[in-house]
């Protein structure tokens, strides 16, 4: 890694966006200096972390009592895409190579299969063997730039309805009320994440 390439990593790390992006968990950003991540990939787990970080703090004020691992859900966020570490043409076109490999990665650093499955799972919400952290992962993946995806809400909407005894018409309400506010930060994220090249 050049010293460019490391000192823009360490911009899409480090500087505080607009509106301001959590960091990443600790953990995570050393492992993508370590792996010398793509400036871009780094920005957009930080847009997708900081979403990801809203939405759990919206379900301990809604849900406080749901059985919800937070602290996976942020880290499956800031990972989910770690694998195009080894796919960058992912990073600006389709494909899925980088689930599995982001899985493996992640494995073959150290990290538990719980919580490297983000990386293999994020887009696959329809699966039956989900858990409701893995579709906050995914929610938190596709409204950070406000898309939104009517069958994922719908299987998030049961799954709140059932841990929370309330109708899943008033779950719809709330969760489309909060879906509603974060995508309004999309522009701002999208910008934060294209002010950083895709190869150092």
């Amino acid at each position: 890694m050049t010293a460019t390439s490391a000192n823009l990593l360490s911009r899409a790390l480090d500087a505080p966006g607009e509106p301001p992006l959590r960091p990443l968990p600790p953990v995570v950003a050393e492992l993508l200096r370590t792996l010398g991540a793509p400036p871009r990939l780094a920005a957009h787990l930080r847009a997708v972390h900081d979403v990801a970080a809203q939405l759990t703090d919206w379900l301990r004020d809604r849900h406080p009592d749901a059985a919800v691992d937070h602290g996976a859900v942020l880290f499956g966020a800031a990972t989910h895409d770690v694998g195009k570490v080894l796919h960058p043409e992912e990073l600006t076109g389709p494909g899925s190579a980088h689930e599995e490999a982001g899985r493996d990665l992640l494995l073959s650093h150290g990290f538990s299969p719980a919580t490297a499955r983000f990386a293999a799972t994020h887009a696959s919400w329809a699966d039956p063997a989900v858990t409701i952290e893995d579709l906050l992962v995914s929610t938190a993946d596709k409204i950070w730039k406000d898309k939104r995806v009517p069958d994922l809400e719908d299987r998030l909407v049961r799954v709140l309805a059932d841990a929370g005894g309330r109708e899943p018409w008033q779950e719809y309400l709330a969760l489309d009320d909060l879906l509603t506010r974060l995508g309004a930060d999309a522009p701002h994220r999208l910008a934060f994440q294209a002010a950083f090249p895709v190869h150092g």
